[in-house]
């Protein structure tokens, strides 16, 4: 048995923004505080401040000329890029990946645990969505192919699969063959907590603002109800969601966590009609007490009892989120039962289980 720390360094994908993603990186932060953070384009202007004091080793791909703009038009470079670090002086590189960061080179003992968010959706599930909106979407499959063939090779030199939630550790089976662990990602409900006050008659959705998240049904279903939505957020379907919203919609931008939290604990329930791998904005929301409407799929499952903490719809649609709403205007929610069932993911039980997987790795357990 080691009586010694271990060494270990951390990836992800990119560090231009802040998310539940980043989230799970801050949290193996906070649990290894010596890692250095491997990341493909560091934009510390997109970060809260206390994470700028992280030692964070950007690629190569940060000299090239507007990458911290637009990192993601940089995926096609990210397997070779993250090959080029060196980790031999580590025992663990954990990969916090929904993209490449996995793709790294171990040698010697040096283990690689990929905590998976996701299998890159853009190449295992959504390509068609995804490539549609390219200018030259016709000569998009060739480049995907390429991407996929990647991505599988960086998922034979993973020595341990952790997923985020049991949605993903299927699809982690259907594109790379292998097994996972299931570790929830962390919810801090320290910090979010009820208000003690009645609810506000508003909905809520927090989210980036990109086409899977499906908050245009939101949008469009405030609208035919008149109800208010406030949407916290920015992203690239910003422009469509304005353009389709009523004036009972609010758009806030990107908010601090000190702001979003009191938004949680006012609002009458949180909106979230995408299909998602987890989704931490929602066990964020029953943190404060408050219930959430849900697209019956993915994660969600995993996370909102159905006419207990929320309310889940089947068909995703308009209509079938007019419906979970008015479905829900007649049920009655316990704001206790909504907080009990978010501290089942605190950010707690997420260090201890991923601390139980690196142990076990160092040990012997590796799953190829």
């Amino acid at each position: 048995m080691r009586t010694e720390a271990p060494r270990v360094a951390i990836t992800t994908d990119w560090l231009t923004s802040f998310g539940g993603g980043e989230r799970v990186v801050e949290q193996l932060v906070g649990l290894y505080p010596s890692a250095p953070v491997y990341t493909s384009v560091f934009d510390p202007s997109g970060v809260p401040d206390r994470l700028r004091s992280w030692d964070v080793r950007p690629s190569a791909l940060q000299r090239l000329p507007g990458a911290r703009r637009y990192s993601r038009a940089l995926l096609p470079l990210m397997p070779w890029a993250f090959r080029q670090f060196d980790f031999s002086r580590y025992d663990v590189v954990i990969t916090a990946s929904s993209a490449f960061s996995k793709s790294i080179e171990t040698r010697g003992g040096t283990k690689n645990i990929c905590y998976c968010h996701t299998p890159p959706r853009y190449i295992w599930d959504l390509t068609r969505e995804y490539t549609a909106r390219l200018p030259l979407s016709s000569a998009a499959g060739p480049m995907i192919n390429w991407l996929r063939q990647r991505d599988q090779i960086a998922a034979r030199q993973v020595h341990r699969f952790v997923a985020n939630s049991a949605y993903v550790a299927e699809r982690i089976g259907r594109a790379y063959g292998r097994t996972a662990t299931i570790v929830h990602p962390p919810v801090d409900t320290d910090r979010i907590r009820p208000s003690g006050s009645p609810a506000e008659d508003f909905f809520l959705v927090v989210a980036r603002l990109v086409p899977y998240k499906r908050i245009d049904l939101a949008v469009r279903a405030c609208g035919v109800l008149n109800r208010k939505l406030v949407i916290v957020g920015t992203g690239p379907e910003e422009r469509r969601l304005r353009a389709i919203a009523g004036p009972t919609v609010q758009f806030c931008g990107a908010l601090p966590d000190s702001a979003v939290g009191p938004l949680y604990a006012r609002c009458k329930a949180f909106l979230f009609p995408g299909c998602e791998d987890f989704g931490i904005s929602a066990v964020e929301a029953q943190s404060a007490g408050r219930p959430v409407i849900a697209f019956g799929r993915g994660g969600a499952i995993e996370t909102v009892v159905d006419g207990s903490t929320g309310v889940l719809f089947d068909e995703q649609s308009v209509d079938g989120l007019i419906a979970a709403i008015e479905r829900l205007d007649h049920t009655e929610i316990d704001p206790a039962a909504c907080r009990r069932n978010a501290i089942r993911f605190d950010a707690s039980i997420f260090q201890t289980g991923m601390r139980e997987v690196i142990d076990a790795v160092l040990e012997g357990g590796v799953d190829h």
